[in-house]
């Protein structure tokens, strides 16, 4: 039995048989948002002059309002096509770097992905602020393969008492799955979330997200609250900047509240670092958290080695 043939549900002008007309092919009838908007408010225009008949005042009313309106549709809509131009401008920017990456990189070193197609094997775990400013692979030049990554804001290792997060999910994964030898927490200058964490009140309750979540660097607040309070030159900028690097640290002491990362640091499988970059001079410093020289401290006190200044 045949089957019926499905009809096209596109909308198309109708075209007359008669000689007297030419023969055109079916067109396609495109209606803009912007010409079914301004349609709908000529008829409520419209019937809003018929319904004020007879009181001029009224109608004029009506009809600046009605014009006011029309004016708002044009606009809005002239707002959107620029949208999306620059859309579609930025994502032609994102298509030709893509096939920049696969003719240059990709292709280039093609035995190179297949294998890591297959497996990775990263030295390092990078904890990394969210910031745009502050991408691992720019500014260190990791290559695919070479780093396992994570970004929040502040670059903050939450303790492991706190529960489960997307940074430790990522740091269980790397230590015991992966297995990276190295873990890196990198802070950087001018950090809003530390900015955040410096200007809210301690004890209050709060809605927000972001206040909730840079509360994880209180202890590296505290520390740089005291360590400030002699020092009455410094202004709320230098007292962000000394707390950038402290919360880096309180991190790294963080780090080892997770019992499968200490036993391996406390074996020497794993090494903890700490580097903060400052792009406004575009300088980075490196060091190394020395767990056997931190062991006898008290609570919030931290021993480091290997440091190092790259500019």
């Amino acid at each position: 039995m045949a089957l019926p043939v499905p009809q096209s549900t596109s909308v198309t002008t109708a075209t007359s048989s008669s000689s007297n007309f030419p023969s055109t092919s079916p067109r396609k009838i495109k209606i803009s948002c912007s010409q079914l908007r301004f349609s709908e408010t000529k008829q409520a225009h419209l019937r809003l002059m018929d319904a004020f008949k007879g009181n001029s005042a009224l109608q004029v009313k009506a009809l600046r309002e009605s014009q006011g309106l029309t004016q708002e549709i044009i606009n809005n809509e002239q707002k959107c096509v620029q949208i999306m131009d620059n859309e579609s401008e930025l994502f032609k920017e994102m298509k030709h770097r893509f096939l920049t990456f696969k003719k240059d990189k990709y292709l280039e070193n093609l035995e190179h992905f297949q294998n890591l197609a297959k497996v990775q094997k990263p030295k390092f775990m990078v904890i990394a602020c969210a910031d745009s400013r502050v991408c691992p692979s720019s500014i260190l030049g990791f290559q695919p393969g070479e780093a396992f990554i994570v970004r929040n804001v502040a670059n903050l290792v939450p303790p492991y008492e706190n529960g489960p997060s997307e940074t430790n999910a990522a740091l269980e994964f790397s230590v015991n799955s992966l297995e990276v030898e190295n873990i890196l927490v990198v802070g950087h200058s001018c950090c809003g979330g530390i900015r955040a964490l410096m200007s809210m009140e301690d004890n209050k309750n709060s809605s927000s997200f972001i206040e909730n979540w840079v509360r994880i660097g209180k202890p590296a607040k505290l520390i740089s609250t005291k360590a400030t309070a002699t020092a009455s030159d410094l202004n709320f900028d230098q007292q962000c900047r000394h707390c950038e690097k402290v919360s880096i640290n309180q991190s790294l002491l963080n780090l080892l509240t997770y019992p499968w990362i200490e036993e391996k640091v406390a074996n020497g499988k794993l090494s903890v670092h700490g580097g903060y970059y400052d792009f406004v001079d575009c300088t980075f410093e490196k060091w190394s958290l020395n767990y056997k020289g931190s062991e006898s401290k008290e609570d919030g006190e931290y021993s480091i080695k290997d440091r190092e200044f790259w500019c």
